[in-house]
C-alpha cells in the first residue's frame, strides 16, 4: 500500500515571484513602524527642550554646555563635535552610497516610509482615475499581471484624499515628535491642547505634505530626494551594480503581454530600457515580479530579472547595440 501523502502548502499557491513582493511589504511595513517609534523610545531624536540628541536611548551630548561653564576646553568640544556628530552622519552617509553604488537604491525601494506612501497612494488614485498620478498621459489597462481585471470608479476619490491627508497628518506629528517630548505633543493632541507652535507646524506640515502626496508623490523621488539622488549617482558610477535585466534574444515573447512591466513601476519608468533611462529605479522589483507573473507559464521564465557584475554589463551593452540598430 504506497503512503499517501497531502502537501500542506500547494504548489500552485506560491507566488510566482517566489514571494518577493510580500516579503519587500513587511520590510516597508516594519521600517515605517519604526519611523513612527523611533522617537518615542529615544532611539533617534532631537530634543529642542533638552538640548541634546537621543540615540538608542542614551542622551548624546556634544558638551556645549560644560565648555560654556568651562568643564571642558575648545578642543574637546571639537572632538566631541567630530566623534558624536560628524562621524555618524558621514558613517551612516558611506553605508547608504556603499549599498547603493553596489545594488542601487534599495533603501528608497524596500525601507523608504516615503516611498511606501507613494506606492500605496498610487494604487487608491488608480482606482480613481485610471491612472496611478495625476499628471499621467493614459489610462493604464484594466488588468492585472496575473489575469485579473478592475474598472477605474470616481467614488474611490472618497477614500484616496483623506488617506493622502491622513498619511500627511501623520507624518506631520510624527516629525514634529523628532523635534520635541513625543509624549508632550501626542498628550496634547489627545487632550486636544497642542500648543501655539505644535499646532502651526502640525497644520502647515499636513497641507504641504498634503498636496506633495496627490500631485507630486513620484515626482518628489524622482526629482527632489536629495537622498535618492545621492544614491542614484553612486549606482551609475558602477557598471557592476545590480540592474534589471533584460532578455534581449526573446523578446518576442513580450509580444503575449501587455507591458506589465511598465505599468506597475511606481517611478513611471521603462523597465527594458538602458540604465541612464532607469536613473531613478527604485530596485522594487515590481517589474520582475509583473514578468514572472504574466510569463508563468513560459517554459523559458521571465525575461526580467535582477543582474550584476558582468551579467549587467553584458545587458547594457546589449540593449545599447538594440537601439542603435532600431534608431
Amino acid at each position: 500500500m504506497s503512503e499517501r501523502i497531502i502537501p500542506i502548502i500547494p504548489a500552485g499557491s506560491r507566488a510566482p515571484d517566489g514571494g518577493r513582493q510580500r516579503t519587500r511589504l513587511w520590510a516597508q511595513i516594519s521600517f515605517f513602524v519604526l519611523f513612527v517609534l523611533a522617537p518615542v523610545f529615544d532611539l533617534l531624536r532631537y530634543d529642542l527642550v533638552a538640548g541634546h540628541a537621543w540615540f538608542l536611548g542614551m542622551e548624546w551630548r556634544v558638551g556645549l554646555s560644560d565648555y560654556s561653564a568651562g568643564l571642558i576646553g575648545l578642543g574637546q568640544l571639537w572632538t566631541n563635535i567630530g566623534l558624536k556628530i560628524f562621524l555618524p552622519i558621514l558613517g551612516t552617509g558611506a553605508v547608504l552610497i556603499w549599498v547603493s553604488w553596489k545594488w542601487g537604491r534599495l533603501y528608497c525601494g524596500w525601507l523608504c516610509p516615503h516611498f511606501s506612501v507613494v506606492e500605496t497612494i498610487n494604487q487608491f488614485m488608480r482606482r480613481a482615475t485610471g491612472k496611478p498620478s495625476v499628471w499621467e498621459k493614459r489610462a493604464l489597462p484594466t488588468r492585472e499581471p496575473d489575469g485579473t481585471t478592475w474598472r477605474a470608479d470616481p467614488r474611490w476619490w472618497f477614500i484616496t484624499a483623506p488617506l493622502a491627508v491622513g498619511f500627511a497628518f501623520v507624518w506631520a506629528v510624527v516629525l514634529l515628535t523628532y523635534l520635541l517630548p513625543p509624549f508632550e505633543v501626542y498628550g496634547n493632541l489627545l487632550a486636544g491642547t497642542p500648543t501655539r507652535n505644535q499646532f502651526i507646524f502640525i497644520t502647515a506640515g499636513t497641507v504641504v505634505l498634503s498636496a506633495e502626496f496627490l500631485f507630486a508623490r513620484h515626482l518628489f523621488c524622482r526629482f527632489a530626494c536629495a537622498v535618492g539622488l545621492f544614491q542614484s549617482l553612486a549606482w551609475m558610477g558602477n557598471r557592476d551594480a545590480m540592474v534589471v535585466g533584460f532578455e534581449r534574444k526573446r523578446g518576442a515573447d513580450c509580444n503575449d503581454c501587455y507591458s506589465a512591466c511598465d505599468h506597475v513601476c511606481p517611478m513611471r519608468l521603462k523597465p527594458r530600457n538602458i540604465k541612464r533611462q532607469m536613473f531613478t529605479c527604485t530596485q522594487c522589483a515590481q517589474c520582475i515580479s509583473a514578468c514572472a507573473t504574466t510569463q508563468k507559464d513560459n517554459p523559458n521564465g521571465p525575461l526580467l530579472s535582477w543582474v550584476s557584475g558582468e551579467a549587467a554589463r553584458q545587458n547594457e551593452a546589449g540593449l545599447r547595440a538594440s537601439t542603435k540598430v532600431r534608431s
